[in-house]
């Protein structure tokens, strides 16, 4: 008789290529995982919260920026944090479209803000959805496309940075599928649902 192991979502063990440029050896499930990552995030807020006042648009929409912040968020976790994938995932642009399609991004968001093409709300929302679509990093694509969509309506605009449904959306739950359900309207160009779940 076999032995029947059923793993809860946080107790699942992390395979080989999981582990792949993880720095910290005594990581082995994905609970551990998302927890020593959510610490590094929250540093990473905290020093976008403290720098904030001094960041200009033009250096947050750079690629710079966009790797800086990626390095932020992860850097205490994996070696290639900041660092462009270097592999196709089921998700996102070819790994050598990723700095061309980047770089238009930042360039029509640029445009966006100094023609108001959209509300402001909306330009950061767009931005964010634009980003995860490239899906510019082997992993943290989400939490990063939603702070940067957090600095850009609080530094461009000076408005509140967004609540994206006051809940950690990396765990399944009623909220994340209407997160996941408001990112697909805008798969077809329908930002309002993910702008009002920006703001919920």
């Amino acid at each position: 008789m076999g032995l029947d192991l059923e793993y809860g979502e946080a107790q699942t063990p992390l395979d080989q290529d999981e582990k792949e440029g993880l720095l910290i050896e005594s990581v082995t499930t994905r609970g551990e995982l998302d927890e020593v990552e959510q610490r590094n995030i929250e540093e990473a807020i905290r020093w976008t919260i403290e720098r904030r006042r001094k960041f200009t648009a033009a250096e947050i929409l750079t690629e710079e920026f966009i790797k800086l912040l990626h390095k932020r968020m992860l850097a205490g976790v994996w070696k290639w944090a900041g660092t462009f994938r270097n592999s196709n995932k089921n998700l996102g642009v070819d790994k050598y479209q990723i700095g061309t399609d980047l770089r238009m991004l930042l360039g029509d968001c640029r445009f966006w803000v100094e023609n108001q093409t959209y509300l402001p709300d909306e330009i950061a929302v767009r931005f964010k959805h634009r980003i995860v679509s490239i899906h510019c990093f082997s992993n943290g694509n989400g939490r990063h496309s939603r702070l940067i969509a957090d600095i850009i309506i609080e530094k461009v605009f000076g408005r509140e940075v967004f609540t994206w449904g006051s809940k950690n959306l990396a765990k399944s739950s009623d909220l994340r599928s209407v997160y996941l359900n408001a990112l697909r309207e805008a798969d077809k160009g329908n930002y309002a649902a993910l702008v009002a779940f920006a703001r919920s």
